[in-house]
């Protein structure tokens, strides 16, 4: 098929390479915003597994070719749009282009992050002569090809026989080892994805909530955690707790789910509470921290491993450590960070500022003449430290493990005091 792919979001360019792999004649044209001048250089992209390379396979063999402006695309037969929730004015000015409005059988996908109900209106703009589908953005940062040529199900939004059938032909490469199609009114797709990621926020939170419970009662969450999980009616998914979440997709689906309430006049209570303990947690090593040194902060120099907002990517949006950082600053504190991925993002966000030393290789260098290390992002490369080299190199010997993937007791026996998201251990004094 012919596809003209619309916009410069991880799901445009995970779309574009994807679709000419699989042998779609492709072309991309990125927004203005984002041309691919400068997307190419972007640090998500080229860390991205994968992406980058099939990218360049396609634009080699020809399958995949990037343009400028509209008036270079051929008649496509299909419109794939990934654009950002800001961009839809973007979209309307796209189909409402002279180029595309004589043109007839034109199948609209819409891949976006828009409100519930923009696929219909979209397609209103172009004309009953087409049809348009809604196709949400499910892709997992970190790991974008696997999840879209993996694919565990796509919610598929359609409302008549011929853009499921397009849909289902454009993707069936994707769709060999089971019936991964769950095909619903357009809306219905759309409301879809948003009560997904705010399910799986709540249980975040609810986690978080019941954490900050045990640290009070001087109860072990993990314990909790584990007789949470065994029950067969939650299950394990989503069930850890941490120092908050972040995330361009996670946090704007939950705003996107909370205007949606809004405007059909439904205060949502429980989104808003969510959001607020999700924004409580992103101070909770900070508040650990003043609480440990009596509010005695300035001139301590605070080691932090991770700035990404999850493993695998070298995003920083909503991102846990910025909070944070602003926190550690207002009272003084140096801070030194290492991050395998998201230090030039960190940098470009915060500028460069004396309180402010950052490493990208040797995670011990940010440990070095550091009071304190505090886990903010679970790179594996963290996962099995030194302990003995980082007990020398702290000098307060204190560990604030923000993503519980520590043994407190192990820690504990190394001569480091241990403190996570519902969890502690002392070293045993002989």
């Amino acid at each position: 098929m012919r596809v003209l792919l619309y916009g410069s979001e991880l799901s445009a360019a995970t779309a574009a390479a994807a679709l000419a792999w699989v042998g779609h004649q492709v072309q991309w044209l990125p927004h203005a915003d984002a041309p691919w001048s400068a997307l190419s250089q972007v640090d998500w992209l080229r860390s991205e597994p994968q992406l980058r390379a099939h990218l360049d396979q396609g634009l080699a063999e020809g399958t995949l070719q990037v343009i400028e402006q509209l008036s270079d695309a051929a008649i496509p037969d299909v419109i794939w749009l990934a654009l950002s929730p800001a961009q839809r004015d973007a979209a309307s000015a796209l189909l409402e282009d002279p180029l595309l409005a004589d043109q007839h059988g034109i199948v609209l996908v819409n891949n976006s992050t828009f409100p519930v109900g923009e696929t219909e209106r979209l397609h209103t703009l172009m004309g009953a002569q087409h049809t348009s589908v809604a196709l949400p953005d499910t892709l997992e940062e970190g790991r974008a090809w696997d999840s879209f040529t993996r694919p565990t199900r796509w919610l598929l939004g359609c409302d008549d026989a011929t853009g499921e059938q397009v849909a289902r032909e454009l993707l069936r490469a994707f769709n060999r080892r089971s019936e991964v199609f769950q095909c619903m009114p357009r809306r219905a797709a759309e409301l879809t994805k948003l009560a997904i990621n705010g399910m799986l926020a709540t249980r975040i939170s609810y986690m978080n909530e019941i954490a900050g419970l045990a640290d009070t009662l001087g109860v072990d969450v993990e314990h909790v955690r584990q007789g949470m999980g065994a029950d067969t009616r939650i299950g394990f998914e989503y069930l850890y707790p941490g120092c908050g979440f972040g995330g361009p997709s996670f946090s704007r689906d939950l705003m996107r789910l909370a205007d949606v309430q809004l405007q059909s006049g439904r205060y949502s209570a429980l989104l808003e509470q969510v959001m607020d303990i999700n924004e409580q947690k992103k101070e909770t090593l900070f508040r650990k921290l003043w609480s440990h040194f009596g509010g005695e902060l300035a001139g301590k120099t605070v080691a932090i491993w991770g700035a990404a907002f999850k493993p695998g990517t070298a995003r920083i949006d909503h991102a846990p450590v910025l909070t944070l950082l602003e926190a550690l600053w207002a009272q003084g504190v140096t801070v030194q960070l290492h991050d395998p991925a998201a230090v030039p993002a960190l940098r470009a966000a915060v500028g460069e500022r004396d309180d402010l030393r950052t490493f990208t290789h040797d995670p011990y260098q940010a440990c070095e003449g550091a009071d304190v290390l505090m886990l903010v992002t679970e790179w594996k490369t963290y996962w099995n430290p030194d302990w003995h080299r980082l007990a020398s190199l702290l000098d307060a010997k204190l560990v604030l493990d923000g993503r519980n993937i520590y043994d407190p007791e192990f820690v504990a026996s190394c001569g480091i005091m241990y403190r996570g998201i519902g969890r502690r251990a002392d070293p045993k004094t002989l």
